[in-house]
């Protein structure tokens, strides 16, 4: 289970600066006015080979009773209480505040591993940054600046030490495509996901055929990731029905909160996910969102479109024009469109289960591999840089779920991400592998006469 690092602090200390670093994304807004963030924003980072969540959230008013300020508390304390480790952000150049203080004593009450980032601290000595900062008891504190990255990466290894130590079960290091991801385990573990009341329990119980998990309609019957057990045709499978994610904005109870990052969780551990879409509804960005992560992750995916029923032809031709629009990115996903509560289409959905876990789990010859490549390359070659241009060679498979195809050649930083797109798009229609998003990983050789090379005067 992939660790869970949370941002604390009072408004305006850089929070959303650091959490868009460490995303490598624009996800969370970000301006020199205080309280700007209101939602705690989730997002997926990588640390070398480490990946991990970060939560991004609203400026801390602990002392706040009522209005949005204590929606906004309530949401960071329980942010707190889900995560593996805190990283409280203070300002270098604010020095310590009162309300610097009252966050403290809160974080030192909840017990979770803390650590103690002084932000703004570009253009000083670290020590002089951070001695003021040691008053607050909470550690050795750590000079960054979230704006220019100086010291980030240290902090984030130091945080991730700190989660490691206080769950070991949720240390993560295994890169995807290493070798403990390369045996096809026997049971395919499948995530059921989407937003409130889309039908995803309806979905589990048909699959099943019986009522296992609740289904009600009202948003957010569902709390928590319920695991469910079951055997179809000779092939075992583990159904994980998840808590919706609302918009967010519309709901603050905490506990319906809290699901969001199960649901993330769900989908990290998943082999393959099943995302619930409703057909009488337009695609939200809440949507595209949780399709994002799917895909960051690289998890096999099936698209259920639901209530395909109570759909007019109208509406349904709607249903498709917005789905090829919005989620166009999801192409290699088989798409059905479904009626969970009498049973239409469930059967193809768990087909395309099957179809999915297969084409993420598959072996890929080494010699078909590179003759695949030299096909593409004489179909459309790389373009040049200058006067370079990039040779691809060679390719193996590196891993697997998703899986991965390293390609070895010279030049090989200078291939753009459309290259690199087309590429995997390439390969997958010639391997057939449906379901599965396909990654690519350049390693270029090295020339081995470069430090012996004669200098010229």
């Amino acid at each position: 289970m992939l660790p869970t690092v949370a941002l604390v602090g009072r408004p305006n200390v850089g929070k959303s600066t650091l959490f868009n670093r460490l995303t490598k994304s624009r996800a969370a807004l970000v301006a020199d006015v205080p309280g700007l963030t209101r939602d705690r924003q989730y997002g997926r980072a990588r640390l070398g080979e480490q990946t991990y969540f970060v939560v991004d959230t609203g400026g801390f008013e602990p002392k706040a009773t009522s209005g949005i300020l204590h929606a906004m508390a309530r949401q960071t304390r329980q942010a707190i209480a889900e995560a593996d480790v805190v990283v409280f952000l203070v300002d270098a150049r604010d020095g310590i505040t009162a309300q610097d203080k009252v966050i403290a004593d809160l974080l030192r009450k909840a017990g979770r591993p803390l650590v103690v980032a002084v932000n703004k601290a570009e253009g000083r000595p670290s020590e002089r940054a951070v001695a003021e900062f040691h008053e607050l008891a909470l550690g050795i504190p750590v000079a960054i600046s979230a704006a220019h990255g100086e010291n980030v990466n240290a902090l984030v290894e130091h945080a991730l030490e700190l989660a490691a130590a206080h769950s070991p079960g949720n240390a993560d290091d295994t890169p995807a495509g290493a070798p403990a991801d390369r045996e096809r385990p026997d049971t395919i573990r499948v995530a059921v996901v989407g937003r409130p009341n889309v039908g995803k329990s309806t979905l589990v119980n048909t699959i099943l055929g019986e009522e296992r998990v609740i289904a009600f309609d009202e948003p957010g019957t569902t709390r928590d990731a319920i695991d469910v057990d079951f055997e179809r045709g000779g092939q075992k499978y583990t159904l994980v029905d998840t808590a919706g994610i609302r918009r967010r904005g519309k709901v603050f109870e905490a506990i319906e909160k809290f699901s969001v990052i199960k649901t993330l969780q769900a989908i990290e551990d998943a082999h393959v996910v099943v995302l619930v879409l409703d057909a009488l509804q337009s695609i939200t960005e809440q949507d595209a969102h949780l399709a994002g992560h799917i895909l960051d992750a690289g998890r096999a995916l099936v698209v259920a479109i639901n209530k395909w029923d109570a759909a007019s032809a109208e509406v349904r031709a709607d249903a498709k024009r917005d789905y090829d629009r919005k989620l166009a990115f999801l192409s290699f996903a088989a798409c059905h469109f479904i009626c969970a509560r009498d049973g239409a289409g469930v059967t193809a959905v768990l087909k395309s289960v099957r179809e999915a876990f297969a084409a993420a789990m598959v072996k890929l010859p080494t010699p078909r591999l590179t003759r695949t490549l030299q096909l593409a390359v004489e179909r459309q070659q790389p373009p040049r840089a200058g006067l370079v241009r990039p040779k691809l060679r060679y390719a193996h498979q590196g891993g697997v779920n998703p899986p991965l195809v390293v390609i070895h050649g010279t030049a090989l930083r200078h291939v753009p991400d459309a290259y690199r797109r087309y590429l995997e798009r390439f390969l997958a229609e010639a391997f057939k592998l449906r379901g599965t998003p396909l990654r690519i990983q350049f390693k270029a050789g090295s020339n081995p006469y470069v430090e012996s090379a004669p200098r010229r005067r």
